[in-house]
């Protein structure tokens, strides 16, 4: 669980209930004909933009956000190293029985392929292509919540537009005044809340695990590259290092 997006949400929306509660209570602000031009229509919106195939994910690309998952890189050097030097002390095909157990999917099938004898050009290509398609994919899912700011920011200015038609329609009636004005100005809150509470800032959160998880996937090509070639666990080790802050940097051999 990433605590620092779950305290930022629940923060925001905190403060704003709160105003609004030290205002004229928080009833005041509840519309239900803005939330369905808003929340509705951006909604809609997406569902054009998108393929369902892409929607259906909505919900799983929002909860990694939350709770992403975890890649201990320095753990990960750790196996890597284990690795190197068993590999030059009882060869690569020693490793066999690691990759069986090893849980993370794309080590293990970049180690397999080695072990497989697969030329080594061939190996960083095929992963290379792995982590290109599977950031192209994450950024699409980030995507869908750029968009979802930009489309709730739309419809609540059509929201408005369509509240301010209303109230000049019926400026004859004063009582008719109060609730399009409500819907002109509720709409505008709506979309300003969705696009910077939750659109931009879930989409800015995946393109960070988006590039962490890119580069746990290229420590581990060139980790493999240096267990293929035989290179010594120390010079391996400062290869993988080097992806991290030098604050992060903690040798074995030292």
């Amino acid at each position: 669980m990433d605590l620092g997006t779950v305290i930022g949400i629940v923060l925001v929306i905190a403060l704003l209930m709160g105003a609004m509660s030290m205002g004229v209570g928080v009833g005041a602000y509840i519309d239900i004909p803005s939330v369905l031009i808003v929340v509705g229509g951006s909604i809609g919106a997406l569902m054009i933009s998108f393929k369902p195939s892409q929607m259906k994910a909505f919900s799983k690309v929002f909860m990694i956000a939350v709770k992403p998952p975890q890649e201990d890189l320095a753990e990960l050097i750790k196996k890597l190293v284990d690795f190197a030097t068993k590999a030059r002390k009882d060869g690569i095909l020693a490793l066999e029985s690691d990759v069986n157990d090893e849980e993370n999917d794309f080590l293990k099938k970049g180690l397999s392929m080695a072990i497989d004898g697969s030329e080594p050009d061939t190996i960083r290509e095929l992963l290379e292509i792995d982590i290109e398609q599977t950031s192209t994919r994450h950024k699409v899912n980030g995507s869908i919540f750029s968009n979802w700011a930009a489309l709730a920011g739309a419809m609540g200015m059509v929201g408005t537009l369509i509240g301010l038609v209303a109230m000049l329609l019926n400026m004859a009636d004063p009582s008719a005044i109060g609730p399009s004005m409500a819907v002109a100005l509720l709409t505008t809150m709506y979309g300003a809340i969705i696009g910077n509470v939750f659109g931009t800032p879930i989409a800015i959160i995946l393109g960070i695990r988006n590039d962490e998880e890119t580069l746990a996937k290229e420590m581990i090509v060139s980790g493999i590259m240096s267990i293929q070639s035989g290179d010594a666990p120390r010079v391996l080790e400062a290869k993988l290092l080097a992806f991290m802050a030098p604050s992060e940097r903690v040798s074995q051999f030292d």
